[in-house]
């Protein structure tokens, strides 16, 4: 494995999965002619930005000491999960969103590709969770949890609305 898994790296890409998912919503929404998904994936691109703040934050919290220790044992299986997201160039890679948006989707396909990112987030962040350090952070990271999960549900919905 190449990289050494520490909770700043670990922050450092839940940072970059809020940011593309920002980016993504708002391209997303940009594309679309109907106002109420618009807004849907607007309001979105808003509550992204916000847990980019919160994970700067408790990266900018971190002690030295924390910010670089190698997280990564044998017999971790979630920071084993986690370096393994880390390092690989495969599947089990956290991809953009925005790798899949080509311009050409229709308003189902994009819900469908934002539905996937937030699934993905979720499991990310249910190994950080786990990693962190202290219980302030650790439910911080589970409120995230929850956020991402009325996603999933909001952009069902809105699936389910377009039939």
């Amino acid at each position: 494995m190449d990289t050494i898994l520490s909770i700043d790296k670990i922050f450092e890409m839940a940072k970059n999965i809020e940011l593309d998912g920002a980016q993504f919503y708002r391209q997303a929404a940009e594309k679309t002619s109907n106002d109420d998904i618009k807004q849907v994936l607007l309001d979105l691109a808003a509550m992204e930005d916000g847990h980019l703040k919160i994970f700067e934050q408790m990266r900018k919290e971190l002690s030295e000491q924390n910010k670089n220790k190698n997280l990564f044992a044998p017999d971790n299986q979630v920071a084993l999960y986690l370096q393994n997201m880390a390092d690989n160039r495969g599947d089990e890679r956290i991809k953009s969103p925005l790798e899949k948006l080509s311009g050409n989707e229709t308003i189902k396909e994009i819900l469908e590709i934002a539905i996937d990112g937030e699934k993905a987030s979720m499991l990310f962040y249910t190994g950080l969770k786990e990693l962190v350090p202290n219980r302030a952070n650790k439910d911080q990271i589970e409120a995230i949890i929850k956020e991402e999960f009325s996603h999933v549900v909001a952009l069902n919905l809105n699936l389910t609305v377009l039939g």
